[in-house]
């Protein structure tokens, strides 16, 4: 199937490695340019540079107020135009919100605000203001959007209102023939999902128990999830808009 993503220009951000990187590697394979973020100038450099000459790297923080437009502006700049999106950030920190040692400190829920919640606001508001029919803003978001997980507190609160914010701006921006969707990954292979099997005192005990649990019973591969995020930005995928797609092997048990 050709995807249509020829010459076509996205940002994906958090992409120096995982879910991010998996998705920038899947678009440039098919024909399109990337520009992706990462922590560090240094760190984005190093990770387009195993891409290619269609990956340009920049190092932002989805906090910052300006990185946003600074993104747009490269994409520009580097590539001509800007066709989408895909606003990804590592994962809030664990913890319970109850009192206690394992409870998330007021710190750690505002900086998550700022980065998983507000920044990706700003950077769609921004993106969107950018693109023409045809363009996508797609937001990498979790399972938690419709169950909690435990343990991930902040995700639990922070992730559904921001599928809401998408569901709404599919509706503002669709007359425009922009799309806006949702991926939301279960236990994907990452650095991210070994640290969270670590905090139970014995990772491969949690792996398989985990694995258990999930219909194709193993956890995902961040290709896996590159390969279908692709998908989900490109053209082939014209008429979704407005919905949350999981990639967690049949684990949601609703329909």
């Amino acid at each position: 199937m050709d995807l249509g993503l020829t010459d076509r220009t996205y940002i994906v951000t958090g992409a120096t490695r995982g879910l991010g990187h998996a998705t920038a590697g899947a678009l440039v394979a098919d024909g399109a340019n990337v520009v992706l973020t990462g922590r560090t100038d240094e760190a984005a450099a190093e990770a387009a540079k195993k891409l290619g000459p269609r990956a340009l790297g920049v190092g932002a923080d989805n906090a910052d107020p300006a990185a946003a437009q600074r993104l747009v502006d490269a994409a520009r700049d580097r590539f001509g135009g800007l066709d989408g999106i895909l606003i990804s950030v590592g994962g809030p920190p664990p913890g319970s919100g109850a009192t206690g040692d394992s409870a998330n400190t007021d710190e750690q829920w505002q900086a998550a605000f700022d980065s998983v919640f507000l920044g990706a606001v700003r950077l769609a508001r921004t993106v969107a203001g950018e693109l023409g029919e045809g363009g996508v803003i797609g937001f990498v978001l979790s399972g938690s959007v419709h169950e909690p997980i435990p343990g991930l507190t902040i995700s639990n609160g922070l992730r559904p209102g921001l599928a809401g914010f998408a569901k709404s701006l599919s509706v503002e921006l669709g007359p425009k023939g922009i799309r806006v969707i949702g991926v939301l990954p279960g236990r994907i292979a990452t650095d991210r999902m070994t640290q969270l099997d670590e905090l139970s005192g014995d990772a491969e005990a949690s792996r398989a128990r985990n694995s258990a649990s999930i219909p194709l019973r193993r956890y995902g591969s961040p290709e896996e999830f590159g390969r279908t995020a692709a998908f989900l930005l490109s053209p082939a995928a014209s008429y979704v808009t407005g919905v949350m797609v999981p990639i967690d092997g049949g684990a949601r048990h609703g329909f």
